[in-house]
């Protein structure tokens, strides 16, 4: 059930979604009597796309999250194994043209790889499914190891886990595979603003991890989009992190509404 809300009410609040919404009810109100409701309706829906669109609204829900784990410090040594999650490779894509495409992301796996030869010894996981509500044969874990071999890693290397719909089922899905032993170093890699909400399930699954943030998003938080699509896209992507961090923390997945560096 909360897999299917997700992919249903969480997308319909994203605010491109919701304001495009409110401006349709808004046109359709003024065949009716509440012609008045429907003009400010659309002019409110208006106002807040060419913030959400133009201004660093985006910026600051996005930095914020990606400040709260620092760097990855290597003065601590080798880690025991490395999981990278997935979002990087379009996995229905992927399918209709018979080889792996990246989309988005693309610093998880480059960044994955690069660590992986760096420490030789260490384990590799690649963990990611489908998050397609209506699901099908198309899996991002089917095309990672011909990535990650094209990069430079045996695929003999790379532990795949291809039934995670959600970063909850990265966490459960990833801790059976690896069984990870006290005392272990397990790297979790993954883009920054997610960073948060995936250490925070990670821990609550009982498998502790290290932050390695990649793929960062914000440089100058306070400038202006000159293009409304970059600015809406960054304002759609903060706000559907910080609506699953709450909802994750209202269900008890996670310990705190914020993860941070150190556990609770």
């Amino acid at each position: 059930m909360f897999f299917v809300l997700s992919k249903t009410l969480g997308i319909m609040l994203l605010p491109i979604n919701f304001l495009i919404g409110i401006g349709v009810i808004g046109t359709v109100l003024l065949l009716t009597r509440f012609a008045r409701l429907g003009r400010g309706l659309m002019v409110a829906a208006l106002l807040l796309l060419a913030i959400c669109g133009f201004s660093p609204l985006g910026n600051v829900l996005i930095s914020t999250l990606e400040q709260r784990f620092p760097p990855w410090d290597a003065s601590r040594g080798a880690p025991d194994g490395i999981i990278v999650l997935g979002g990087s490779i379009d996995a229905d894509l992927s399918v209709a043209h018979g080889t792996p495409v990246v989309r988005s992301a693309a610093d998880r796996v480059i960044a994955a790889a690069a660590l992986a030869r760096r420490y030789p010894n260490a384990r590799l996981v690649f963990t990611g499914g489908s998050a397609n509500l209506i699901s099908n044969d198309a899996r991002e874990a089917d095309y990672a190891a011909e990535m990650f071999e094209g990069l430079g890693i045996a695929r003999s290397r790379l532990i795949i886990e291809r039934r995670s719909r959600n970063t909850v089922e990265n966490a459960e899905f990833s801790r059976e595979l690896v069984d990870p032993r006290p005392g272990e170093r397990w790297l979790l890699v993954t883009s920054a603003y997610h960073m948060p909400r995936s250490v925070g399930l990670f821990r609550k699954a009982g498998f502790n991890v290290e932050a390695y943030p990649v793929d960062w998003r914000v440089g100058n938080v306070f400038s202006f989009a000159t293009l409304a699509i970059e600015g809406l896209s960054r304002t759609d992507l903060g706000t559907r992190e910080w609506i699953g961090l709450l909802a994750y923390h209202l269900a008890g997945r996670t310990d705190d509404l914020l993860p941070g560096p150190a556990a609770r």
